[in-house]
């Protein structure tokens, strides 16, 4: 099998399985245009293709694998939000964190990888999403898995990321969101003023699906 043909059988499956992300990759490729949407494609299908429902980074090992959402959106209500488990850890840059500085702002926490390509389609979505709300009291905070810290750095550095991400190969934050657990890569979930949860979002978003829950929850009187 040639490598054209090869690339082109990857680039099919991954269009049929990887349905989750599909409005995204295509919002995306009409921001490209001759070669780069090319380029683009091409990387999707090598990162994401397998006859599962998961898709694997071909050149990362089994240890990196982006798992499919179920693109399920959960809303929670005032009265029905619990308090989110407490964050802390060492950032990408050497500094640490502590959620508990953060009181009383909007804390959206998206789950990514540099070997996701979900996740590459998605950042300059959060990106943008983050300059629109962070006057209003929104911090952001990005959560790296399964990754080194020097590809995690560059995927900043490409991707022009300005906020902040922890540094969690083992995916520790992950598993302490044992009642709202994000299950996919990437995930993003919304804090509210009082570090609650209230929004867990399971799948690859657009500017137009995370603003309008950022900016309605940060309205929210306390």
């Amino acid at each position: 099998m040639s490598a054209a043909r090869s690339a082109t059988d990857r680039l099919r499956c991954h269009l049929l399985t990887c349905n989750s992300t599909l409005r995204r990759l295509r919002l995306a490729g009409r921001r490209l245009s001759g070669l780069h949407v090319s380029a683009f494609f091409l990387a999707v299908a090598l990162a994401g293709c397998t006859s599962g429902t998961d898709a694997v980074d071909q050149a990362a090992g089994s240890e990196q694998r982006f798992v499919s959402g179920n693109g399920s959106v959960v809303e929670f209500p005032p009265a029905d939000r619990r308090a989110a488990p407490k964050l802390t850890g060492e950032l990408l840059d050497g500094s640490t964190y502590d959620l508990a500085d953060h009181k009383g702002k909007v804390v959206v926490v998206n789950f990514w990888g540099s070997w996701c390509a979900p996740c590459r389609a998605e950042a300059d979505d959060l990106e943008a999403v983050y300059a629109a709300t962070k006057a209003s009291g929104v911090e952001f905070l990005g959560v790296n898995v399964k990754d080194s810290r020097d590809n995690a750095k560059a995927y900043e550095q490409a991707f022009n990321v300005t906020y902040p991400s922890l540094y969690d190969r083992s995916q520790r934050v992950a598993l302490k969101f044992r009642d709202t657990p994000p299950n996919a890569i990437p995930a993003t979930i919304v804090l509210d003023r009082q570090g609650r949860v209230a929004v867990v979002l399971r799948r690859p978003l657009l500017r137009e699906d995370l603003q309008p829950f950022v900016t309605r929850i940060a309205a929210e009187k306390p």
